[in-house]
């Protein structure tokens, strides 16, 4: 199916996910999902813990293998083409980890430059100039022979993004980028997000359960729980969906088609060990 629909006034698809399964062993994560994310938007994936976000973020990037189902990026099948194209797309493809994962024995610039030294044969002057353009656009140039150990936790993260875009992606992942993240970094990170994704022109796919975090930046949304899509559209859109799943996670209620109880005999019965 040919995704560059920009002529026909339909939207372009730069991820679409089809059918898509995955198991671990006979616990089933994902449960024939369909998604999809539109190129130079800002979509999140949302939903509680456990319902396959993350997983969802390794399968588009190949590192793993679904039982059953597509995944098409850019057109082309993660999971069909031979590895020597699955390299070449993951080049076009940033990802933001949750703990930023930088080299703690390289510093900043370094940590920046590696995917450019990995994969390209620019000169060194080139990376140069290109390292120090990505820590302006995250506000960090001036941290640049800084170790890890001596950024805060929201610097590192930044570091982490700056490097996310050093190859000039076509695309940007990020898997939960705000957890454990004071409420200044929080917003630095939001406008970070939104900023590159409009002035670079790139599409981000967010992974994170802060329901007013990606309500604030994001174009779509896709609400999931126990392996199925059970909400998708605008914040709006979602805000007021009539779905139970939808209402509980967007609005925090302890209680409802995720219960809190996890499941137990009676309590009576467990108490007094009444047959």
């Amino acid at each position: 199916m040919d995704n560059n629909t920009k002529n026909t006034g339909q939207v372009d698809t730069l991820v679409q996910m089809r059918g898509l399964r995955f198991a671990y062993g006979s616990r089933v994560i994902i449960d024939g999902m369909d998604i999809d994310i539109p190129r130079g938007k800002v979509t999140t994936i949302m939903g509680p813990s456990g319902t396959g976000k993350t997983t969802l973020l390794r399968l588009i990037g190949g590192q793993w293998r679904p039982q059953a189902g597509s995944v098409h990026v850019d057109g082309q099948n993660v999971h069909t083409v031979n590895r020597r194209e699955l390299y070449r797309l993951r080049k076009r493809m940033g990802m933001l980890f949750q703990s930023g994962a930088l080299f703690t024995h390289l510093s900043v610039f370094e940590n920046v430059a590696f995917p450019l030294r990995e994969h390209t044969r620019l000169p060194e002057q080139v990376i140069h100039h290109l390292v120090l353009m990505k820590l302006q656009a995250v506000g960090l140039r001036g941290a640049r022979d800084l170790m890890p150990t001596e950024l805060s936790g929201g610097m590192a993260r930044r570091v982490a993004l700056a490097r996310a875009i050093a190859l000039d992606p076509m695309m940007i992942m990020y898997d939960e980028p705000f957890t454990g993240q004071d409420p200044i970094t929080v917003g630095v990170i939001m406008q970070l997000i939104r900023l590159l994704n409009d002035s670079l022109g790139i599409t981000s796919i967010i992974v994170s359960h802060d329901v007013q975090e990606v309500s604030a930046i994001s174009d779509k949304i896709y609400m999931i729980s126990q392996g199925k899509v059970v909400g998708h559209g605008t914040p709006h859109d979602l805000g007021r969906s009539p779905s139970d799943w939808v209402r509980q996670f967007m609005n925090g209620l302890p209680d409802g088609p995720v219960p809190f109880q996890y499941p137990a005999p009676g309590y009576l019965d467990d108490l007094f060990g009444i047959a």
